[in-house]
């Protein structure tokens, strides 16, 4: 998990590095009708945090496989309204939750880490390495849009 750490390490500075560069119009813009601005991208990392800081915790002592559904992300991005919330407070908790997960990375084993989870939306069955590294792959994704 030591490669999966220090990329979310280094996506939370180059965000919060960038997010001190960037204006609040350049923000707030969306690209297109129907699609996220800058703001609510990191809302949606936000509330990704959430639903997989829930995941890795509860993976480690409900039984296997651990189910779990996808979120409404475009739900909850719009019930938050991060469209007009303050760049600090969603930035907060970005980091806040991206640090729990670290520390929670941090302290799983190998046997933690091989327990099976099963995404009831999809069907598919694999293990919480893999969530986690999907987990961070997703960041990623969305790291390089919030910059492009």
């Amino acid at each position: 998990m030591i490669t999966q750490i220090n990329r979310l390490e280094n996506i939370i500075t180059q965000l919060s590095t960038y997010l001190t560069s960037i204006s609040e119009e350049d923000l707030r813009k969306k690209p297109a009708p129907g699609k996220w601005s800058k703001i609510e991208i990191l809302g949606h990392l936000v509330d990704s945090g959430i639903n997989n800081l829930k995941r890795f915790t509860e993976a480690q002592f409900k039984p296997e496989p651990f189910e779990y559904d996808n979120y409404q992300q475009d739900d909850l991005v719009a019930a938050n309204q991060y469209q007009n919330a303050s760049l600090k407070e969603v930035f907060f908790l970005y980091e806040a939750v991206n640090r729990r997960i670290i520390e929670v990375m941090k302290k799983q084993s190998e046997k933690a880490l091989s327990k099976k989870v099963h995404n009831k939306s999809d069907g598919k069955t694999t293990d919480l390495k893999f969530i986690m590294t999907d987990y961070v792959d997703h960041m990623e994704h969305h790291l390089k849009q919030i910059l492009g």
